[in-house]
């Protein structure tokens, strides 16, 4: 190698960026809103279901594609229809990625029916859910009251609608009692202000309709009055309602559910009043008529009683209806009289049954019955104590006699003992030996000597005596 040669620098590889999943998917979708901020699309809506949290989430298929797509609940709440299955529309929004899936989707902001306005169908959609819950029915619409006492009116108090309704009122019935419920009749939250105008009017007392009232306007001009909650706030309220809202080509939800339509409010007021004059007319026509069948019939009757009045069996008649009278008069008496006699002859059998019952009034007899055991009770009683009174009696007595018979026997007993006892004394030889005599024994006191020749000279004998005994020896025999 030269020397002063620079050495050849080391060739190296071309860098390389390596980006992860989630830098990747950022990227793209930041590319994505960038290049799509606002689009219009134009598809079949499929898979079309609204969640909880009030999000709408969507397929939008055309030819054989497909993309995703989300309208979030801030921009749902203003859509004028109920996105279906089926449905061709319109959708203006942005392209986003949903990074956790990595799929691309569109973000709705706007939906439109296609080659159908939002509003109409809108309007399609509510007629027939409320037509199929019964809502048009001509079975629940109420008549109108024949002459109302008050006549409520919903409608804006700057509105050529009350001016019309007024001067009718004016002209027909002048002095018609009028509550007016001002509310809106135009723009967003009017259908709110609406509803509750109705239903705070249908509460006041004697209120009998209620006129529905505005005057025409394009379909946008009249849109509050196919709100639903209007809807079924004037089939729920307690009074009818008329429906006078645009012209006669205007029809409204308002129209199809109020209990009648009116096709301008000043025909509205012409149907809730009858003229005043006309009312009077009638009236005054019926009165005559009235009057006149009466005479008639007055004319009529008083002919007919000329007519019997005239008749030759008819001229005694006061004399025969004198007689009538006093034999009336006499069978009223005799019927009296029999009435009076039958009535005394009840009254004698009745006070008869009455003692009769009495007597077989068990209550009665029972007390009867009662004041009898206590009367026997008492003379059991008297008759226990007096017999227990004759026992004691007998008793001591014959104790007493149990007693004497006792001492007389002991007396008796005693004396024969005594005397056997003298006997006894007289005859026991304790008694000879105290007379003196005594009682020779051989030595052994076996046998009582009797003889002198029972024993010897020199044997011993012993002497019992009367207190005592002595021990001797014989001496000699005689």
């Amino acid at each position: 190698m030269p020397f002063g040669d620079a050495a050849p620098a080391p060739r190296t590889r071309p860098g390389r960026q390596v980006l992860t999943v989630e830098e990747l998917t950022a990227r793209i979708r930041l590319h994505l809103e960038s290049a799509y901020p606002t689009v219009w699309v134009e598809g079949e809506l499929s898979n079309c279901r609204r969640w909880n949290t009030g999000h709408l989430y969507f397929t939008l298929k055309g030819g054989a594609a497909q993309i995703r797509g989300v309208m979030f609940r801030s921009a749902f709440r203003y859509l004028r229809f109920e996105p279906a299955d089926g449905l061709r529309v319109v959708a203006r929004g942005r392209i986003s990625v949903y990074e956790p899936k990595g799929e691309y989707q569109l973000v709705a902001e706007h939906l439109e029916p296609f080659g159908l306005g939002a509003r109409q169908l809108a309007f399609d959609q509510l007629r027939r859910r409320l037509e199929r819950e019964g809502l048009f029915d001509e079975a629940r619409k109420r008549p109108l009251p024949t002459l109302p006492r008050k006549i409520g009116i919903v409608t804006s108090l700057d509105g050529a609608a009350l001016r019309d309704i007024l001067n009718v009122l004016g002209r027909r019935f002048p002095n018609a009692h009028l509550v007016i419920g001002p509310t809106r009749v135009q723009g967003d939250g009017a259908a709110r202000e609406i509803t509750g105008a109705l239903a705070r009017l249908a509460r006041v007392g004697g209120v009998d309709v209620v006129i529905l009232a505005r005057g025409g306007g394009s379909l946008e001009d009249l849109w509050e009055f196919n709100d639903e909650g209007l809807a079924r706030t004037i089939a729920s309220v307690g009074v009818p309602v008329i429906s006078a809202v645009g012209h006669q080509t205007d029809y409204t939800i308002s129209d199809f559910v109020a209990d009648l339509r009116a096709p301008t409010p000043s025909a509205a007021a012409e149907l809730v009043v009858t003229r005043k004059t006309e009312l009077e007319a009638r009236l005054e026509r019926a009165g005559g008529r009235l009057v006149g069948a009466v005479r008639t019939a007055l004319e009529r009757r008083r002919a007919n009683v000329e007519a019997i009045r005239h008749r030759p069996g008819l001229a005694s008649l006061p004399t025969r209806l004198a007689l009538h009278g006093r034999r009336a008069d006499e069978l009223t008496r005799r019927l009296v009289a029999r009435a009076r006699a039958g009535v005394a002859r009840r009254e004698r059998r009745r006070a008869a049954l009455l003692t009769r019952l009495e007597a077989l009034d068990v209550g009665r007899r029972l007390a009867r019955i009662r004041t009898r055991l206590v009367v026997a009770r008492e003379r059991l009683a008297r008759a226990a104590r007096d017999g227990h009174a004759a026992r004691r009696r007998r008793l001591a007595a014959g104790h007493e006699q149990l007693a004497r018979t006792m001492r007389d026997r002991h007396a008796t007993g005693r004396r024969e003992l005594e005397t056997t006892l003298a006997k006894l004394d007289s005859l026991s030889p304790l008694g000879v030996l105290a007379r003196g005599y005594a009682v020779c024994w051989n030595d052994d006191r076996t046998a009582i000597v009797r003889r002198a020749a029972e024993v010897a000279v020199g044997d011993p004998v012993r002497i019992t005596l009367h207190e005592g005994a002595l021990r001797c020896k014989v001496t000699s025999r005689e």
